[in-house]
């Protein structure tokens, strides 16, 4: 963990500080241009053991006539491998095979054994028209992902940001619960929910699906402006046959069971299955 930069801070205060003592022991002192072209090879790696979360935090956003959404009171915490960091998140920053950009790599756990699991929460409400409506809590249960993560880079033609994400996920429940987080009344649940890739035939290949890739089909976050004035955009290119196979990649989702809870009895619909998902092309301009 950081031994490249351990490396080199020890280097540099050697250099600085020992100078004898370090030409004695066949080091030398480097110039700035020298250690301009130090690179890293290791990267930082991270653990959550332990790691929970509990707070009253509210993010609010509000429209310019006044009508706002709010999110508030957070709640995580994870369980953890039996091994302590022998499966820990990591960040990198890679060089590119294709002679495109660097790319900033956050890979999530492996999780092989399925023993990470998060349980999340959170309440929400919304405030319109005159009214102020605490809309109840979003309950996330047995979240747990299986490799996958984000890319960061430089677009090759515009300004902004380009993006890569990998996802392969499985979620015990995600409820929607008007009564609160503690009240499973009146909720609406999703359980034993499964997304990641999938092959030609909808089978789960046990892999990330990837939605985005760098180089091959880059996701992008940017200012636009038209007539209307700035606008976000947030976009998915076409799959790119230069640096890939020309086609998007496949993912599935599926929904083991669909229901609600009512004061009169449950309703069970059953469940649900998309087994082949490809984005071709997406374009998003949000307004002011």
């Amino acid at each position: 963990m950081l031994a490249g930069c351990a490396a080199l801070a020890a280097l540099a205060v050697l250099a600085g500080l020992a100078p004898a003592q370090a030409m004695a022991e066949g080091l030398r002192p480097l110039s700035d241009s020298a250690l301009s072209d130090v690179r890293g090879r290791d990267g930082v790696s991270f653990d959550l053991n332990g790691y929970s979360l509990n707070g009253d935090l509210r993010v609010t956003y509000t429209r310019p006539d006044g009508a706002s959404i709010w999110a508030a009171n957070p709640s995580a915490s994870r369980s953890d491998s039996a091994v302590p960091f022998s499966d820990p998140y990591r960040f990198d920053i890679v060089s590119s095979n294709n002679g495109l950009a660097d790319v900033a790599q956050f890979s999530l756990p492996l999780n092989a054994s399925g023993e990470q699991k998060w349980q999340l929460a959170y309440d929400f409400g919304v405030n319109a028209d005159g009214i102020s409506r605490d809309g109840g809590a979003i309950v996330v249960s047995d979240l747990a992902f299986y490799g996958g993560g984000w890319q960061f880079s430089t677009p090759r033609t515009q300004d902004g940001l380009a993006l890569g994400v990998a996802l392969r996920a499985d979620i015990g429940q995600w409820a929607l619960r008007p009564n609160g987080r503690a009240n499973s009344g009146g909720q609406m649940a999703l359980d034993n929910v499964r997304i990641g890739a999938t092959d030609e035939n909808g089978n789960f290949t046990g892999q990330p699906w990837v939605i985005a890739d760098t180089a091959r089909q880059p996701a992008l976050i940017n200012a636009q402006s038209d007539e209307a004035g700035p606008r976000l955009h947030i976009s998915v290119g076409p799959p790119d046959a230069q640096f890939g196979s020309g086609q998007a990649a496949s993912g599935g989702i599926e929904i083991g069971k669909i229901s609600f809870t009512a004061p009169t009895g449950n309703v069970d619909l059953g469940s649900s299955r998309i087994g082949n998902i490809q984005i071709n092309y997406l374009d998003i301009k949000f307004r002011q």
